[in-house]
């Protein structure tokens, strides 16, 4: 499936700022889920942008804005083609997970962090978890993938990034980020290593992930948000990639950024400015299916 996204963050600071350093995360990755065909960057005020690939492989854009400025406009646009995942022809047994060097390669994604901290409970439903479906790996972690979407309701606006994961199942409610959060802390609980991914859904309803149908005018566009899910790491298969808000596998219509341990290694947009606190955030994430004709008329376009 190709697809057409257009990712535009406003930041309005209230008053006159006299600069901004900026980090954006929000080029598709090219791997064996999807291969990214184009993509650009452009700010207001304009700013001349340098890449490179941070420590967990996510491509990151740098800005500076030096002269004063109010308004902060942030466009980035890409296009990608997705493919099926690979099947999964065999599962491990969980005892494969103490395998070195997989072991080692892996232990930074079994650590607690600051979005995936737990406690009892989690642990306790992570050995739940063993305890029905183990030995076998992958029945293991689509059993983690089932239950936490059972645990929480989707909810929009009912959380926000630093809401611990005790909160969330307090709560029964949440977002995408805290289904992946939930479910990435069960998987280190029983031992399985797991990280968060940052991307978009191309879908018309984020907690139904159902596909949108098309209009018949060149191409259905919805408007999304950034979504989330996780990835478990299979000995000798690579990362079973799961979303846990839809109950579903990762499939066409899920565009990877990239990933981290937890949120905070995958921000969309992150910065500093010398001013005075205060402002926010307009976010707004197009995203457009072409059909068989405008795949044609580009290639046309390219000879």
């Amino acid at each position: 499936m190709r697809l057409d996204i257009r990712y535009r963050c406003c930041f309005e600071y209230g008053e006159l700022v006299r600069e901004s350093q900026n980090e954006l995360r929000a080029c598709p990755v090219t791997d064996d889920h999807q291969s990214l065909l184009t993509y650009r960057v452009a700010t207001s005020p304009s700013a001349k942008v340098a890449s490179f690939d941070d420590y967990w492989g996510t491509r990151v854009d740098t800005f500076g804005i030096r002269e004063p400025h109010v308004l902060l406009e942030v466009i980035a646009e890409a296009t990608v083609e997705t493919r099926s995942s690979p099947l999964l022809l065999a599962s491990p047994q969980l005892d494969r997970l103490r395998d070195e060097p997989f072991a080692s390669e892996h232990l930074e994604y079994l650590e607690r962090t600051r979005h995936v901290d737990w406690n009892g409970r989690v642990t306790a439903e992570a050995a739940s978890q063993v305890e029905l479906f183990g030995p076998d790996l992958v029945s293991v972690v689509l059993g983690i993938h089932r239950r936490v979407h059972s645990l929480v309701r989707y909810t929009p606006g009912s959380t926000y990034v630093g809401v611990g994961i005790d909160e969330v199942l307090d709560r029964g409610e949440g977002v995408c980020q805290d289904y992946a959060h939930l479910a990435i802390a069960i998987c280190r609980a029983a031992g399985i290593p797991a990280r968060y991914v940052s991307g978009y859904l191309f879908t018309s309803n984020d907690a139904a992930g159902t596909e949108p149908a098309l209009d018949g005018t060149g191409g259905d566009a919805v408007s999304v948000q950034t979504h989330a899910w996780f990835e478990a790491a299979i000995p000798g298969h690579g990362w079973l990639a799961l979303d846990p808000t839809n109950q579903q596998e990762v499939g066409l219509r899920h565009v990877k950024i990239g990933h981290g341990r937890d949120y905070d290694d995958v921000p969309p947009l992150r910065g500093t400015y010398a001013g005075k606190p205060g402002g926010r955030p307009q976010v707004a994430v197009e995203m457009r299916r072409s059909t068989l004709a405008d795949i044609q008329a580009q290639q046309q376009q390219a000879q």
